[in-house]
């Protein structure tokens, strides 16, 4: 592939939102993620509260969510679990995912759509769990009994799920597909319950993409190459 075949590859595939970015960025600078600052500071606080003596178990009452939970009770706890960061991974993990990932769709889709597509993907690992859990180990999509106790919280079904729909939102669909490659990877390497939760988070983003291609707004039913514009100057209701 030639230079030129390459830079007309990465406008096409990165021009939109990347300007998209940029011009928010140096027009607002920090103030274009104010949910996404505001996501960063509630998962250090939590992160800092869980590691002391006193305040690991009220952390673990907001916004830990097991599958052995009472479903309701997950339901609860899982707006919070969201900036809860798991206790196996280093938490600057999830604070770059929550800035980068978080950021990029604040700018892009609004910080509310950011928030409903998050929790729409973290509800699906949860729900997921359940699922896997009943089907049991000897399914594909099963999980085995040790799972119903693994504390599931974190930003990162979120955060794939947020990767899927702005890219299909930008049409960055080499991306997107990408991505999904790395999860499967994922799964195949290390088979564990939160690889398999972000396998059904994308399963459920790409059915929110298919919903909103097929009946949303006329925006988002734009042919391939017509690009949205940012989320800044949507109209109301898009």
């Amino acid at each position: 592939m030639t230079n030129s075949s390459l830079r007309r590859f990465a406008r096409r595939e990165w021009g939109p939102l990347f300007w998209t970015i940029r011009d928010s960025l140096a027009r607002e600078k920090w103030r274009a993620i104010p949910m996404t600052l505001g996501a960063v500071c509630l998962t250090s606080v939590f992160q800092i509260v869980q590691n002391t003596s006193w305040g690991f178990q009220p952390v673990q009452d907001l916004g830990s969510v097991k599958a052995v939970d009472p479903l309701w009770l997950a339901l609860l706890r899982t707006p919070l679990s969201l900036f809860v960061p798991a206790l196996d991974l280093p938490v600057w993990g999830a604070l770059a995912q929550i800035l980068l990932v978080f950021g990029i769709s604040e700018i892009c889709i609004g910080w509310w759509r950011t928030l409903v597509v998050g929790y729409v993907a973290t509800l699906a690992g949860t729900t997921y769990a359940r699922i896997g859990l009943s089907l049991g180990p000897d399914h594909p999509f099963g999980l085995p009994v040790s799972d119903r106790v693994v504390n599931d919280t974190g930003p990162s079904a979120a955060v794939v799920g947020l990767a899927i729909y702005v890219c299909w939102r930008y049409r960055a669909h080499l991306t997107g597909a990408l991505v999904i490659l790395v999860m499967i990877g994922e799964v195949l390497i290390k088979d564990n319950l939160a690889g398999k939760e972000h396998l059904a988070a994308i399963a459920a983003v790409m059915v929110v993409c298919v919903v909103r291609a097929k009946w949303g707004p006329r925006r988002s039913r734009a042919p391939l190459g017509q690009h949205p514009p940012p989320a800044s100057s949507a109209p109301p209701g898009a």
